[in-house]
């Protein structure tokens, strides 16, 4: 029976290298000698670093573009709230998104069930496995999926025939 998994997967070495790569151009811009500016990747949490809300905002400038440049999706980032962190400086966590919400998962497998496909949708931790008959019908169904979850940048792997 054909199948395929529907995940939601960063690649994490590109992530670290973008990460890497920003801190390395923070280190030396003009505009940021001799501040607090700069970022760091702890497990899947990017914490950026900064005297001012606009320090953060241009740190994440340079952050999206080095993910874009090395073909990471910038959805798979979640911006958490800006934070005192003593003095005058300003902290923000980055989550990096990993696997697919239950709720999001619920809404995947409803919105298979009343496609009227002939294929089932079934949650498995933080996947959602989809199985069909026909190789068509799993195609039709990854077209119907990129189209209902347009805010995920989802992918499709694991598809046997």
């Amino acid at each position: 029976m054909p199948s395929f998994d529907t995940v939601c997967e960063p690649n994490m070495v590109e992530v670290r290298n973008a990460v890497d790569n920003a801190s390395k151009e923070i280190a030396t811009r003009f505009d940021f000698k001799g501040t607090s500016a700069g970022l760091e990747l702890k497990d899947k949490d990017i914490t950026l670093h900064g005297d001012a809300d606009f320090q953060l905002q241009q740190v994440m400038d340079i952050l999206t573009a080095k993910l874009a440049k090395r073909n990471v999706d910038v959805r798979f980032l979640d911006k958490g709230e800006v934070q005192k962190a003593g003095g005058d400086k300003v902290r923000q966590v980055v989550k990096v998104r990993n696997g697919i919400e239950a709720e999001t998962a619920k809404k995947i497998t409803r919105a298979v069930k009343d496609s009227k496909l002939k294929v089932q949708a079934a949650i498995q931790g933080d996947a959602v496995r989809v199985t069909g008959a026909k190789r068509d019908d799993l195609q039709a169904a990854m077209a119907l999926i990129r189209k209902e979850i347009a805010d995920l940048p989802l992918s499709f792997n694991n598809f046997r025939d």
